[in-house]
């Protein structure tokens, strides 16, 4: 059977009624247990803001507490520092100073080094200019030749720029020696060995035929023994690795080049060398130097033998004289001494017995 619209009308509104006073009977326990769990929490949250007042409280005061600490280090650590900034101030202003005047002194020394090398680049292409020609290159031969004979020899032991009279060759050196010239050429085929440094072994053969060449040259022009020349001649080098590169240089058909130059009577001599054969040829110079000496002294002492014996023959015939006249001076002495007696007798009134020798002499004139 159905239920009609009503009554389910009312059946819903009855159980709407229900569920509305169930739940405010709900609502107000609730409510009621709310309240009750809202205080406990306002004592609970009451009690733990007190809590943590205090310990924010404690806390304030240990950290004002530490602060003041860390503030008064901080003050000492601060004047500390000051000192110390002091300090580190000066020692970097000192250092900055002993720096400054450092790069001061290397800018001067990079000033002074960059003049020395600017000199020592124009001297090099002066060098290089004047070993450009070989009239220029001879004479700097010449230069060193000359201060080699003035460090080594007295000045008229040597010449330079000599000229034979019988030829009109012109020598750059020559060495007296006694009554011999020793003839010294400072010329040199330096342009030979130059190619020689710059190529190597394959112009060795041009250095080669220059010496031969230079050194017949030497032998033809120097050495004359009619011009009271000894029988050889000096060919001065005046470098000692060209020296060396002559004494190491030898070919197949001529062999040594030294040995060639000796041939010639020709004789190599680097500027070492020669200084020491100027040393030998000073220490024979005074050698001659003390035999004419010698030579005088005995000269001297002939003169001093021969006046010492007419010297001899004056002094015997002085002695004569002497002796003759101590003779006569005692014949007188007696004389006088007789007729001094005799004048005593007569002063006394007493006639001598015999008349003095002087008297009778006299009466009989």
């Amino acid at each position: 059977m159905l239920m009609s619209p009503v009554v389910w009308l009312a059946a819903g509104a009855l159980g709407i009624v229900v569920v509305a006073l169930m739940l405010r009977s709900a609502s107000r326990r609730s409510e009621t247990q709310l309240s009750a769990v809202r205080q406990e929490m306002q004592s609970s949250l009451a009690a733990q803001l007190q809590a943590v007042a205090g310990q924010l409280n404690h806390l304030m005061q240990s950290v004002t507490q530490q602060l003041g600490q860390v503030r008064q280090e901080l003050m000492t650590g601060v004047a500390s520092t000051g000192q110390l900034n002091a300090e580190a101030q000066r020692d970097v202003a000192n250092q900055l100073k002993s720096s400054t005047e450092a790069l001061a002194q290397m800018h001067q020394k990079v000033g002074e080094l960059q003049q020395t090398s600017q000199d020592l680049s124009k001297a090099t292409q002066t060098l290089q200019s004047v070993l450009g020609g070989a009239k220029t290159r001879g004479s700097l031969g010449e230069i060193a030749l000359e201060g080699l004979l003035a460090d080594a020899l007295p000045q008229p032991a040597y010449a330079t720029q000599y000229r034979f009279p019988s030829t009109g060759a012109i020598v750059d050196a020559i060495v007296r020696t006694g009554d011999r010239l020793l003839p010294i050429d400072s010329k040199f085929p330096l342009e030979a060995y130059r190619r020689l440094t710059e190529e190597g072994n394959d112009a060795r053969r041009d250095f080669s035929v220059a010496v031969r060449k230079h050194a017949d040259s030497i032998a033809d022009k120097y050495i004359l023994p009619d011009e009271h020349t000894f029988d050889y001649a000096l060919m001065f080098v005046p470098s000692e690795s060209v020296y060396y590169e002559l004494l190491m240089t030898e070919d197949s058909k001529h062999g040594r080049l030294e040995e060639y130059c000796r041939a010639k009577r020709v004789f190599p001599v680097s500027p070492n060398s020669f200084f020491a054969f100027l040393g030998a040829i000073a220490v024979s110079l005074q050698g001659q130097k003390i035999e004419e000496g010698a030579r005088h002294l005995v000269a001297s002492l002939a003169g001093v033998t021969k006046q010492v014996g007419t010297f001899a023959e004056v002094y015997e015939k002085l002695g004569n004289h002497l002796r003759h006249a101590q003779q006569s001076y005692e014949d007188a002495d007696s004389k006088l001494s007789r007729a001094r007696n005799s004048l005593e007798q007569m002063s006394q009134g007493v006639l001598p017995e015999t008349a003095p020798k002087v008297l009778e002499s006299g009466s009989s004139e």
